[in-house]
């Protein structure tokens, strides 16, 4: 059974910095790629960032490309998300997902963790 737990969310003021980070259960982490999505109030989950296995893929949502970092520590089974110059539109409920697929679609993502919460003020 896989378990994905996020941390390091919380209140920020716009333009700060916060890491998540999304720690895995099981041995096979390294055969999964990562990924992070988000949910604010009233819209749809949309992708936030992806990496492939070894690290040597990613790819970003437009919003976010240049702000946000995705990386991952294999020998630690985690996954992180640096996220700088924030803005109140990133607030959001942020997930992390596991999956074998190198994707940006929610649907190739099996494994999900239960959520946490960023909100930036203005």
């Amino acid at each position: 059974q896989v378990q994905l737990v996020e941390s390091g969310g919380g209140l920020v003021q716009a333009g700060g910095s916060l890491r998540l980070s999304c720690a895995a259960s099981g041995r096979t982490f390294s055969t999964y790629a990562m990924a992070w999505f988000r949910q604010a109030p009233g819209k749809e989950r949309e992708f936030v960032a992806a990496i492939g296995r070894s690290g040597g893929w990613f790819n970003y949502a437009d919003s976010v490309r240049g702000r946000f970092t995705i990386s991952r520590d294999n020998a630690k089974n985690t996954v992180y998300l640096q996220m700088n110059s924030l803005q109140p539109e990133d607030t959001a409920v942020y997930y992390c997902a596991q999956g074998q697929a190198q994707s940006s679609r929610a649907t190739s993502y099996p494994y999900w963790g239960q959520g946490t919460q960023v909100t930036v003020s203005s």
